[in-house]
């Protein structure tokens, strides 16, 4: 223990003397998680519309006004040329191009139908997509509104209706915040627990003082718990702050114990660090250490259910995540805070992050090289 005291003593003092380290530890997440979550929303909003009115009737003139009227859309174009619209796509002046026909009120009418023509630009494809979904449904509701006013009511047939009513658990407000920021603070804990415990040994390489300590009785395990528990306190500090922030900011407050949500964020912290340890055993230096850090850090984020639902991805990609220990974090992080999951709830996750500590931490052990 001796030994361990002297080696923790060392580890911090390299870590709050160096300005750059204390930046990047306290301050960039605090940043990062007030900016991102602002910055990263689901929701598509200013698609810019070019319409192509052939009718120009009162009809058209209301359903390109409820269409402007909704938010969604910005009217960039309106002419009586579809190659006029085209041309608006082809210089990204215009995401999509909505072609009322000509007759377009006579028809609806006298035949009660009309069609109208929607030219999507699909290079930007969440946007295409989204951009679509949303004009089709005020049309959908505009069409409604029509019907109401021209069919007389008691021509209806009796259809049976449907009527359905729903509600939203666990985010009742359906507060795009409450479910991104718990996503982002997993992922900030991360990256700092990932980089900079993959940056630890390496450093100790390049500078020439792990020779020093190779050459002294320290034994490996207890090398490798000097890098670990500096930064298995510091990572449960940033925890401790995004939660501040995300109180303070956000309004966001956990529905479930803290006990619970600091459990899972300990047992993570040693399985992110034992995994940046690792890199750092088999790196000669920084640089090494930071391309292969970024190659997983990329597929932690991007593979972890941050952005896209694990169970959505193909039956391969599923396979892999179950080997990202920040999916595990990023699930019971909302767990917890948005449904007030206990210890009962996540324990499955909890055996698993143990097991992903107890394999890398021991694997670090093993691979460090020490010569005495």
């Amino acid at each position: 223990m001796r030994t361990l005291k002297f080696l923790l003593q060392k580890e911090f003092r390299q870590i709050l003397r160096n300005s750059m380290i204390r930046l990047a530890i306290f301050v960039m997440p605090v940043v990062q998680l007030i900016i991102i979550p602002l910055a990263a929303d689901y929701e598509v909003k200013n698609i810019n519309l070019a319409v192509t009115d052939h009718d120009h009737s009162a009809y058209s003139q209301q359903l390109v006004s409820k269409i402007t009227a909704s938010g969604y859309f910005r009217l960039t174009s309106y002419n009586n040329s579809f190659k006029e619209a085209f041309k608006a796509i082809e210089n990204d002046k215009a995401d999509l191009i909505l072609e009322i026909p000509r007759g377009f009120e006579k028809d609806l009418i006298r035949e009660n139908e009309q069609k109208l023509f929607v030219a999507v630009n699909a290079i930007n494809g969440t946007k295409a997509g989204l951009g679509g979904a949303y004009l089709g449904e005020i049309i959908k509701d505009y069409n409604n509104d029509i019907r109401l006013k021209l069919v007389v009511p008691e021509s209806f047939n009796p259809f049976p209706v449907i009527d359905i009513t729903s509600s939203n658990w666990f985010n009742a407000e359906m507060n795009y915040y409450f479910f991104m920021v718990p996503g982002i603070l997993a992922i900030l804990v991360t990256m700092v627990g990932g980089f900079m415990s993959a940056l630890n040994i390496v450093k100790e390489k390049e500078a020439g003082t792990i020779e020093q300590i190779n050459v002294t009785p320290i034994k490996k395990h207890h090398f490798i718990l000097g890098k670990l528990i500096p930064f298995w306190v510091l990572g449960n500090i940033i925890f401790s702050i995004g939660l501040i922030v995300a109180r303070v900011v956000y309004g966001i407050v956990p529905v479930g114990s803290l006990p619970v949500l600091y459990a899972c964020i300990s047992m993570y912290l040693l399985a992110i660090l034992g995994f940046g340890l690792l890199i750092s055993t088999f790196c000669e230096t920084q640089q090494q250490a930071m391309l292969i850090m970024f190659f997983f850090m990329m597929i932690f984020i991007l593979m972890g259910g941050l952005y896209t639902p694990i169970e959505s991805m193909p039956g391969w990609a599923q396979v892999i995540a179950q080997f990202n220990p920040a999916g595990y974090l990023i699930e019971v992080i909302r767990m917890v805070v948005l449904k007030g999951s206990g210890f009962r709830d996540i324990t499955p996750h909890l055996v698993k992050l143990g097991i992903f500590a107890i394999v890398l931490n021991g694997w670090a052990v093993f691979n460090y090289k020490k010569t005495s």
